[in-house]
């Protein structure tokens, strides 16, 4: 299979490159890049894993332009490009290839919401409409047939996960509060002033909070369109590590549950995901972002606090929260075991 990596100088498109070097049902790459087109790999990433410059060899193991890539003929492409510009650039492939988006471009097929999200139009409307929105395990038999799969943002993979099945099950009600601590590479790679270390280095606060963070209406309009119509709030922090990303997440317990009904609540998330390879139930053990970097691991645990219910979930933000899930979403796809080519291990 030949897989095409639209935007392969970003955080996301180089671990993707990391990735489908080393996954076996990939034989060819296709680094894309605009902006650095004809620049040897061996410059982008110089901890490229040599098993990549095999599958770069069409390419004479170098970055190509859109219009190269496309003459190739790809199978699947992974467009890891800003919001708003990535569906255009996608434009080449629709009919040729499967198409996973990581930007936000198909994340809220609603136009009204969409625009009042990222202040613009929905991009492609008509490859919205059929874009399967790919938060894996909660959407594997729509990914099996979609030919545009919408990568779902970091934020909303981490709140979601853990609030949906719970939602799903009637366990809660009112207004959901969701706190997220995100690195540093979640703000993307580019040169801004509050992204350099020495502005975030010992620094940490919150920013865009309750409704204004972009992620705030793709958590919002997910969660009623899989579960309820449960009013959430949403407040990202910028913490300084360089990736990762833990959400602490509160809700009020239905009206017939109390304190010694953690019981319903283990239940419920077990049924849900005890097929799930990259889901791992913590119970009462609070789980840290250290113990999934570099996986594609979402830990999640919970805690009930008199009427309240703790939801916790870590991911890492460049794994589970962009190329990994874009991978896995990729082999359920095509068939292919989910976990291929992805590891579930974290960090000492």
């Amino acid at each position: 299979m030949k897989a095409a990596v639209l935007g392969a100088t970003g955080y996301a498109g180089v671990v993707l490159l990391r990735i489908l070097a080393q996954h076996p049902e990939i034989e060819a790459v296709l680094p894309v890049s605009r902006s650095a087109a004809g620049t040897p790999l061996s410059e982008l990433d110089p901890g490229m894993p040599r098993a990549l410059f095999s599958k770069t060899r069409a390419v004479d193991n170098r970055c190509i332009g859109y219009d190269e890539a496309a003459a190739e003929n790809p199978d699947v492409v992974f467009a890891a490009l800003p919001p708003l510009a990535s569906a255009a650039q996608c434009d080449p492939f629709y009919d040729t290839a499967v198409v996973i988006d990581l930007s936000a471009d198909f994340r809220i097929p609603n136009p009204e919401v969409f625009e009042r999200a990222y202040s613009a139009p929905l991009p492609r409307a008509a490859q919205a409409d059929r874009a399967v929105y790919g938060l894996t395990e909660l959407a594997r038999d729509q990914l099996r047939t979609a030919s545009v799969i919408a990568n779902p943002g970091c934020y909303p993979t981490a709140a979601l996960l853990p609030l949906v099945p719970v939602a799903q099950e009637g366990l809660i009600q009112n207004t959901v509060v969701i706190n997220a601590l995100s690195g540093i590479s979640g703000a993307g790679r580019k040169a801004e002033t509050n992204l350099l270390f020495v502005e975030r280095s010992e620094n940490a606060g919150a920013y865009k909070p309750g409704r204004t963070h972009r992620h705030w209406a793709e958590i919002q309009y997910h969660l009623e369109r899989l579960a309820a119509r449960l009013p959430a709030l949403f407040t990202p922090h910028l913490v300084p590590m360089k990736q990762g990303l833990a959400v602490t997440t509160v809700a009020q317990l239905a009206d017939d549950l109390g304190e010694h009904d953690h019981a319903a609540v283990q239940d419920c998330l077990a049924d849900r995901y005890s097929d799930a390879r990259f889901i791992r139930l913590s119970r009462d053990r609070i789980p840290e972002t250290r113990q999934v970097r570099g996986s594609n691991r979402c830990d999640i645990g919970w805690r009930i606090e008199g009427r309240y219910l703790y939801l916790f979930s870590v991911i890492d933000n460049l794994w589970k929260g962009a190329a990994g899930q874009a991978v896995q979403n990729m082999n359920v796809r095509f068939g292919f075991t989910e976990d291929l080519g992805l590891p579930d291990t974290g960090e000492l």
